[in-house]
């Protein structure tokens, strides 16, 4: 039996936690991902850094010619020996063309799988709060294309059974062809009053939804300036919105919030601001790279036993000294008795990745709580500080007052802005509401690469600014910046309370 080299795979209906673990683990083993154009961007990064990316709607211009291309992409792939994952939107084999990729890939002797994923039916029903079957209004669903093929003589849609359907119409693809679906309905007996509504950008915190009576859903849609993607929903179980509605009742529904933090770290915190509704931008402004010389860190790892104490304040210090620890031919029995001290709960946690528990982390989350608690533990002794090549000293200043300490750049961190034009863009024109900054150094990064429109709405708050503690908030002030709200806990969690509640006040005109 053949290994499959081919992975028809549905990417979901738009947001990344939607996206199946076996559709995952497919992308895991990528050499090529060959994507749809309305593919999350997020859902790339779970392919290795060197597989190929190709967006389909590049291949060719229009979707007839690119059918072809993307059969012959596929195949020589795998003829090549690549592990290939054709991504695409929903579910493969709802509207996906999976059936028709399948037969090219049958008949070239190319072995596949196909990898259901979530519809767009269901991503939209669940996040618009409409149910789609429901045991007092509708025990069965169809699924319906809005937009057939242009090359089909005749329409293969029977508009009489679907008008006298005992359950819930779901139209796929039908923005750009409201009025005739609803008139085709309506013409063949569909009470003008049912209850129908538009889904636009489903799962997303873009989302928009529409509700009215069938005969009233074009001009509704219209008016909401509704267009594609979109799917229309059709059937008494609409009614049930008003109830059933959670998605956009989220406390951060719709609130565009810019992420500034290097792109290896920015995925905890895009994944919790999707989950409360956010619209998350990514925009890293510094990027954490190994040192330009390990001699210094070599040396230190070299004669542990010389230190009692061994200090971390960030999860990069954590995961850059254990892993040249490693480089190095040695393991965690280097370590010996050494005692472990950390900033706080997000380095903590990177060190019981490697199996080691901290023995001290301060109640407040910063250099100066550290500074002070391992002053009364290290008095006397040898303390090792792992850290970034730039950034406060204070934590060594004191320290060296009560003992002995070295000091050795585990990491460096270098200003680098990933300046993606739409989300640049997307803070001109207002549609980003919030910028975290969970570092002085990251609020310098950004205020040195900002053009003056930028800059502007920035420093009159019409973007505002959430930090992660008070030494951040005074760089920031001292860029010329409002700060509108601040983390009471130093961790990304303290920074997401602080920003729902900032929003919150804003909803309640405070």
């Amino acid at each position: 039996m053949k290994e499959p080299q081919v992975f028809l795979v549905g990417a979901g209906p738009g947001n990344p936690g939607l996206l199946t673990l076996r559709a995952v683990e497919c992308l895991r083993r990528a050499d090529l991902v060959l994507y749809d154009r309305l593919v999350p961007p997020a859902l790339l990064d779970h392919a290795p850094r060197s597989a190929e990316r190709v967006c389909v709607a590049d291949l060719a211009r229009h979707h007839p010619e690119r059918v072809p291309v993307i059969h012959e992409a596929m195949i020589a792939a795998a003829r090549a020996g690549k592990c290939v994952v054709r991504l695409k939107g929903g579910d493969p084999c709802v509207f996906g063309r999976a059936g028709e990729e399948a037969e090219a890939l049958c008949q070239a002797g190319v072995a596949f799988e196909i990898v259901p994923g979530v519809t767009a039916a269901l991503g939209a029903a669940a996040y618009a709060g409409i149910p789609l079957t429901h045991r007092c209004h509708a025990s069965a669903v169809a699924f319906v294309t809005g937009h057939e093929s242009p090359a089909k003589t005749g329409s293969g849609i029977d508009w009489p059974a679907l008008a006298h359907f005992p359950g819930t119409l779901v139209f796929y693809m039908g923005a750009s062809h409201l009025d005739e679906i609803v008139a085709s309905l309506l013409a063949q007996g569909k009470a003008p009053d049912t209850p129908a509504a538009v889904v636009r950008q489903a799962t997303l915190g873009c989302q928009r939804t529409v509700t009215a009576a069938l005969a009233d859903l074009p001009a509704a849609a219209r008016a909401a300036g509704i267009e594609a993607p979109a799917l229309t929903i059709v059937g008494p179980v609409v009614g049930l919105r008003e109830s059933a509605g959670w998605f956009e009742r989220l406390p951060l529904f719709g609130r565009g919030v810019l992420v500034t933090r290097p792109r290896h770290q920015a995925a905890e915190m895009t994944s919790r601001l999707e989950q409360l509704g956010a619209v998350p931008y990514l925009l890293p402004t510094v990027e954490v790279r190994e040192p330009d010389d390990w001699a210094p860190v070599d040396a230190a790892l070299s004669d542990l036993g010389r230190y009692q104490w061994l200090v971390f304040t960030s999860s990069n210090g954590v995961h850059a000294l254990i892993q040249r620890l490693l480089q190095t031919g040695r393991d965690l029995r280097a370590l010996g008795s050494i005692r472990l001290a950390v900033i706080g709960p997000s380095t903590a946690a990177a060190l019981r990745s490697h199996l080691l528990v901290p023995d001290f982390m301060p109640a407040s989350y910063n250099s100066e709580a550290l500074a002070a608690g391992l002053a009364e533990r290290a008095a006397g002794q040898r303390v090792l500080l792992a850290r970034a090549d730039r950034g406060r000293d204070v934590l060594r200043q004191e320290l060296a007052a009560v003992a002995t300490v070295d000091q050795v750049a585990v990491y460096s961190q270098v200003d680098r802005v990933d300046a993606d034009p739409a989300v640049l863009d997307a803070l001109r024109r207002g549609d980003v509401h919030f910028i975290t900054l969970t570092s002085s150094n990251i609020a310098r990064s950004l205020g040195r690469v900002v053009d003056e429109p930028i800059r502007e709405r920035i420093g009159s708050g019409a973007v505002k600014l959430v930090t992660i503690s008070a030494v951040t908030s005074q760089d920031v002030r001292a860029l010329g910046w409002p700060v509108a709200a601040e983390a009471k806990e130093a961790t990304v969690e303290g920074v997401l309370t602080a920003l729902v509640a900032l929003a919150e006040g804003e909803k309640r005109g405070e």
